[in-house]
């Protein structure tokens, strides 16, 4: 078979491929710069494929011969994966030589491949645990007796679920200062879009009334505070919503402002309640007093009426009682 010619004016050479082919098994690889920058002169453009993961869980990276060959692992065989910016070695295989010397540290015990489906013309990249920094681009390259014969791009997107936004205010709300709501949530990756919702219209309140802040924890995953400050009103109803682009997911609380301020909510919760409760007193009161009239004015059909006539009246009309009994006594 007549191999062909290739040049790498990158190693400071014009050799032909031909004459180095047996370097593929030797001390070529020996030296990581090298390694990386013969595999940087077969990079070629290929098709990007996307693919999801959530962080803490497993993914695959697809790397399919066409006609699922038999590759025999003796045939100067090498299989590579890398990260493309920066140059980064997450796992390969070479005929005859340990697999494990230039894998990054981030991808030792993390990133696998199978030699079973690799004779199989099989050459997946099977990565455990995956982190927010595996958010990048992975590159497969496959050569076979000096020859590339496979090259494939995978974009992986990471994602974690944020938490559910917590809403929370700093004190009573005043004339002077207004209300100022503070909005958090957790550990969530990529990194989020935040925003803060008049529900009584549902329109987006300013943000120049917002101060939000993002950052990234120890973890690597994005944490988000954002506050609000009003204008003091008599009700205030706002949600704050916190978007995943990546799960097109949004995580929404309400705070209707329903409770006292000393409990993560709103003073003008606190406010309608004493309202009603003011409500429901002033009703009372006026059932009693409506009640009140009603009786006395029972009363007043139903009980004889008598008016005070002075004291000879009264003996009088009591003498005529003594009188109008005397008859029947005697009987």
């Amino acid at each position: 078979m007549l191999l062909k010619c290739h040049y790498f004016p990158s190693l400071g050479t014009s050799q032909p491929m031909w004459k180095k082919h047996h370097l593929l098994s030797g001390g070529f690889f020996s030296s990581p710069g090298l390694l990386l920058l013969f595999l940087s002169s077969l990079r070629a453009e290929s098709e990007v494929k996307e693919i999801h993961a959530m962080v803490g869980n497993d993914v695959e990276f697809a790397c399919l011969y066409p006609d699922r060959n038999h590759f025999s692992l003796n045939d100067r065989l090498f299989v590579y994966w890398q990260i493309e910016n920066p140059k980064t070695v997450v796992a390969y295989y070479l005929s005859n030589e340990s697999t494990g010397v230039h894998v990054d540290a981030r991808y030792k015990n993390r990133a696998h491949l199978s030699l079973e489906r690799m004779k199989q013309g099989d050459f997946s990249l099977h990565l455990q645990n995956v982190t927010p920094q595996d958010n990048q681009e992975f590159v497969c390259l496959v050569v076979r007796n000096a020859e590339k014969v496979l090259n494939e791009t995978v974009r992986l997107h990471v994602a974690a679920n944020f938490s559910t936004p917590v809403i929370s205010t700093s004190g009573p709300a005043t004339r002077d200062q207004g209300l100022t709501l503070t909005c958090i949530s957790r550990n969530g990756y990529p990194k989020p879009n935040l925003y803060w919702i008049n529900r009584t219209d549902n329109s987006l309140i300013d943000e120049a009334l917002q101060n939000n802040t993002v950052s990234l924890n120890e973890w690597g995953l994005y944490d988000v505070i954002s506050t609000l400050t009003v204008p003091w009103v008599a009700r205030v109803n706002v949600s704050c919503s916190i978007e995943n682009v990546v799960l097109h997911q949004n995580l929404t609380s309400v705070s209707q402002a329903e409770k006292s301020t000393g409990n993560n909510d709103s003073f003008t919760g606190n406010l309608q309640e004493h309202r009603s409760q003011n409500a429901i007193f002033i009703t009372l009161a006026s059932l009693l007093v409506v009640a009140g009239f009603v009786v006395a004015w029972v009363c007043r059909a139903r009980c004889p009426h008598r008016r005070y006539r002075g004291p000879w009246t009264v003996a009088q009309e009591l003498t005529g009682r003594i009188i109008s009994l005397s008859p029947k006594l005697k009987h």
